[in-house]
């Protein structure tokens, strides 16, 4: 599992110009199963992304892909999670431990 994590850089005042490819790019990793939960980073502003059933070289590839990071208007740092322990509603992540 990877928690992606978006922080706003110098080209943040260009984030609502690449905003609604920014939310296509979010919309294809749910729908390709990768992305579990996504949302906003308060203090300090960014946002964050909640991937699994994936590698870290697909990962990065795919964040590579987000028009945010294409743009610099984030920068973006994957950290990889292994997972001990889970609430049952959650046990499928630990299948992919």
């Amino acid at each position: 599992m990877f928690c992606v994590v978006l922080r706003f850089s110098h080209n943040k005042a260009q984030a609502s110009l690449h905003m609604a490819e920014h939310k296509r790019w979010i919309q294809q990793g749910f729908d390709d199963g990768v992305f579990l939960v996504t949302g906003s980073l308060v203090d300090p502003p960014g946002g964050m992304v909640l991937a699994h059933n994936t590698t870290r070289d697909a990962l990065q590839a795919r964040v590579a892909l987000d028009p945010f990071v294409a743009a610099e208007v984030v920068t973006a740092e994957i950290l990889q999670v292994a997972p001990n322990r889970a609430d049952a509603r959650l046990q499928f992540l630990m299948e992919h431990a």
